[in-house]
Order: C-alpha cells, then sequence, then structure tokens
C-alpha cells in the first residue's frame, strides 16, 4: 500500500512513456551505490525501465544482495530518508512457486516516487525482474499490447489494490512469451558489478 503522500494512495493514473525516466532513474541508482555499496548490481527495473511503454509515474530498481541483511540495509536506506513498505508481500515474493525474501522501500517523503526492491542476487524474482525489462524492450509488439491493456485497465479499475490484482493474474501470459523469447534469443542474467 502506499504511504499516504503518495499520490497512488488515491487512484492508479497510466501515462504515456516519459523520456526523463532514464535520467531519474540513473541518480537514483548513483544514491544506492553509495547508501548500499556491497550490492553486486543496482538496475532500473519495471514499466518506467522500457522506452516507449506508459507505466505509473514511479520508478522502480532493483538493489541485488549476496544476502538480505536486514539490519544493514534498513537504517543505511533510512538513513537517506527511504521507507520500508510492512506488507507482507514486500517482503516475501513467491516467483515459480518458489518464496524469496525482499526488502521494498518507498522514496523519502517530498520526493520523487520510487520503489527500491533489494533482492538476493541469483533467485528467480531476479531473474523474472530483468526478463520482464529486456523482453519488452526487445519486442514492439509486447510492449504495444502491454502498454494498451495497463492503460485500458488504469481506466477501468483505478483502485491500487485491483488494479495490482488483475495485472498480477494476467502478467504470466506476458511472461510465456517473454521466455519463448529467451530460449530463442539465448538471452540471460548478465552477471554485472555494482
Amino acid at each position: 500500500m502506499p504511504f499516504p503522500d503518495e499520490s497512488l494512495a488515491r487512484r492508479v493514473e497510466v501515462s504515456a512513456y516519459r523520456e526523463t525516466w532514464p535520467a531519474e532513474a540513473a541518480a537514483y541508482v548513483d544514491v544506492l551505490r553509495k547508501t548500499l555499496p556491497a550490492a553486486t548490481a543496482i538496475d532500473h527495473i519495471g514499466s518506467t525501465s522500457v522506452p516507449g511503454l506508459p507505466a505509473k509515474d514511479c520508478l522502480d530498481l532493483m538493489v541485488q544482495v549476496t544476502e538480505l541483511d536486514e539490519v544493514a540495509t534498513v537504517p543505511a536506506l533510512s538513513a537517506r530518508g527511504f521507507r520500508l513498505r510492512p506488507e507482507p508481500w514486500n517482503h516475501d515474493e513467491v516467483t515459480d512457486g518458489i518464496s524469496y525474501p525482499k526488502l521494498v522501500f518507498a522514496g523519502p517523503v517530498g520526493g520523487r516516487r520510487v520503489n527500491v526492491h533489494v533482492r538476493v542476487a541469483g533467485g528467480r524474482n531476479v531473474r523474472y525482474a530483468l526478463l520482464f525489462r529486456d523482453h519488452l524492450r526487445a519486442d514492439p509488439a509486447a510492449r504495444a499490447a502491454w502498454g494498451a491493456f495497463k492503460t485500458r485497465l488504469a481506466q477501468s479499475v483505478p483502485d491500487l489494490m485491483d488494479y495490482g490484482e488483475i495485472k498480477a493474474s494476467v502478467q504470466p501470459l506476458l511472461m510465456q512469451g517473454a521466455e519463448v523469447w529467451a530460449a530463442d534469443t539465448g538471452w540471460a542474467v548478465e552477471r554485472t558489478e555494482g
């Protein structure tokens, strides 16, 4: 659930792709690298990372770590104003039937809307996030279809929880195509250093 200061607390709005999103994400990546220097990788993920894809105006960033250490991570991000999201689904993520621990942080009060997903490197949930992004970057038809779906959904179901549930129920269809694309192209998660 959004914090009270976040605009999505009132209504889901999907907007056209904004050319400013990559630079805004890069600025957050720099902050996160300084804040969590032990991260193995930091990536701009989600719909705002896909040029041409309509999205909610909220950046998603993924920080990969070798182990999920709340004692180190929470205070470091909190000192920069990031707020730990308390919901159970923001601490436990099921991907391909396997549960993975994670932490999700909102941006600072009054700052740019952002979600920082801290995940353990090598998990299928990490692969899923990167495959989603890379497939939609590479496949114009899938990108157009997913963008049109999200735009129509937000117009007809503006409640965040309902929107999220419906989108999550349809996303596996998109990811089936992504898996075919990955097999056809030889796509694999690149090993990058923070």
